[in-house]
């Protein structure tokens, strides 16, 4: 052991703020913070040294049972290393060295044969090489790829986007008409699903939750375009902490289109049966319309998830029986009938 002591050590040195590193050897510690210091050009007052793996401080006594070659980072005073961990962090922000990581990540990912190093490598490019920024077809081309030319802004695209799902909700309201075998009833039904119509063209067919341009309690989104997943409709968020920006990249869009604006009261086996259930006995004008038009196309009820937290099976949570009517007092009809008689015309 103490034949080690006094023995050149080469090392590699680096700073806490930088990436590039410099081959140095010496024989105590103390060697090491005057050639380090000086290299880096930082102040020897108060600096230390440790290793880059994890932060470890570097004494003399430790110093001599290092590897070769060993990566060392130099701290001037006050500043702390991690470990590793620091330059993920330091990753997440890398705006000031995003050209040299793409580069870096683009030559590691020419030669690597590993499937998953492959996978992160490409996860990584996707996200450094983000173009959310950009919002026309012109400054973003590959973007728009598949998408049709009368779309000249991802905003509108992504609010046609979900204004179409949207409308494929109210397609599944008009399409339980027909399995409707009393005349009075389906005639009641066509009514309040014309009404129900006319509320989501007011409303523009909400939308407005996949655009990133309106104003905040309008959408979903970041102003930038990052979307969350709000977790399944049992969960108050979601425990995988999925997100997604589909106004960065084509394939970023493309993915989107498989998470679900699900339902926690579902559609098809609870709400519209309600709502059938609630015309036998009673007239359109009876039901409290806007109850059902949230339950139905409003975050009230829907919850964005990405495809991994959508529950498929039944979620077993029923419509509010004292929501379904309107407000049966004289001044709650006065108020709500010149409305309804409006919207059934």
């Amino acid at each position: 052991m103490f034949s080690l002591f006094g023995k050149i050590k080469p090392v590699k040195i680096r700073s806490c703020q930088g990436d590039r590193k410099y081959g140095v050897a010496a024989k105590y510690v103390k060697e090491l913070l005057q050639k380090g210091c000086k290299l880096l050009k930082l102040s020897p007052s108060g600096a230390s040294v440790c290793l880059y793996e994890d932060g470890t401080v570097l004494t003399e006594e430790f110093f001599p049972t290092l590897p070769d070659n060993t990566e060392l980072v130099i701290l001037s005073k006050d500043q702390t290393w991690s470990g590793v961990v620091c330059d993920i962090s330091q990753l997440l922000d890398a705006d000031q060295y995003a050209d040299s990581i793409v580069e870096a990540a683009e030559r590691l990912l020419s030669d690597e044969q590993s499937p998953k190093r492959r996978k992160i490598l490409t996860d990584l490019l996707q996200n450094l090489e983000d173009k959310s920024d950009l919002e026309s077809r012109e400054e973003d081309e590959d973007w728009f790829n598949g998408v049709d030319t009368r779309f000249k802004t991802k905003s509108a695209y992504m609010r046609y986007n979900c204004e179409s799902r949207i409308r494929g909700y109210m397609k599944e309201v008009d399409n339980a008409r027909k399995r409707i075998e009393k005349a009075k009833v389906k005639s009641e039904f066509l009514k309040t699903s014309e009404c129900l119509y006319e509320m989501l063209k007011t409303d523009r067919y909400n939308g407005s939750y996949f655009d990133r341009t309106v104003k905040q309690s309008d959408r979903l989104c970041t102003p930038e375009g990052w979307f969350t997943c709000q977790g399944s409709f049992d969960q108050k968020v979601c425990q995988s902490l999925h997100s997604i920006n589909p106004y960065s990249s084509r394939e970023s869009r493309i993915v989107f289109s498989t998470w679900n604006l699900d339902h926690k009261i579902e559609k098809k086996r609870t709400i519209i049966p309600c709502l059938v259930d609630a015309l036998q006995n009673h007239k359109g004008t009876d039901l409290n319309l806007n109850y059902f038009y949230q339950l139905l196309f409003t975050r009230d009820n829907l919850k964005l998830v990405h495809i991994v937290c959508h529950k498929k099976g039944a979620h077993n949570l029923l419509c509010d029986t004292k929501r379904i009517f309107r407000i049966s007092s004289k001044a709650g009809k006065e108020k709500q009938k010149p409305k309804l008689k409006r919207r059934l015309t």
